[in-house]
């Protein structure tokens, strides 16, 4: 009986590893695409013969996609430099929210923008006793701040899409020879996945 439930327990321990990494992917992606579908659904201005509001599935997301493609093709074909300096000028006005959108902003174009930042992968050496972090090099050159020959590092947590930048020496840091993307994944699995 004893072996037949250590069975069971093994079983049981190796469905979850399969279920659990697979069931929260799914999960958060359907939690986060009905959050902003029934957010952005308009459903309060539709009704139905009854004066009902009437929920279309789907239609906030679409919202979504539409404002996105507005706005890329006007910021591409419409919106001239001075317009942009105008915009730029008056959120600066607004402290709060020029603090959120400059922050969001920059995060967002180090992944998606056109000047990429967490692409350079880095192996960094800590301290005296060899101990090494995987990071990635976002600033070259420090002598601006008064700091010829030190580089910025970005350094992502394990299970987290926080991190922190440290400055170091130059000589301290080697690059990785593997993707970006496969080195972000590694150290935010926390050394589980991506080097594949």
């Amino acid at each position: 009986m004893n072996r037949f439930a250590t069975i069971l327990i093994r079983y049981f321990a190796k469905g979850l590893l399969v279920v659990v990494p697979i069931g929260a992917a799914i999960f958060l992606i359907y939690w986060g695409v009905t959050t902003v579908d029934k957010a952005l659904n308009l459903s309060d201005l539709l009704v139905d013969k009854t004066g009902k509001h009437l929920y279309i599935p789907g239609l906030g997301i679409l919202n979504v996609v539409v404002v996105i493609m507005i706005a890329g093709i006007l910021v591409t074909n419409v919106i001239t430099d001075p317009i942009k300096r105008w915009f730029k000028r008056w959120f600066n006005r607004l402290p709060i929210f020029a603090f959120l959108y400059s922050s969001i902003k920059d995060l967002t174009e180090a992944f998606v923008g056109e000047e990429k930042k967490f692409n350079e992968p880095v192996l960094v050496e800590i301290n005296e006793f060899g101990l090494k972090k995987i990071g990635f090099l976002v600033q070259k050159d420090l002598a601006t701040l008064g700091l010829p020959g030190e580089v910025a590092v970005y350094f992502p947590y394990s299970y987290s899409f926080a991190g922190q930048v440290v400055i170091v020496d130059a000589s301290k840091v080697k690059p990785i020879d593997k993707s970006a993307a496969d080195m972000m994944k590694f150290v935010i699995s926390g050394g589980v996945s991506g080097l594949e």
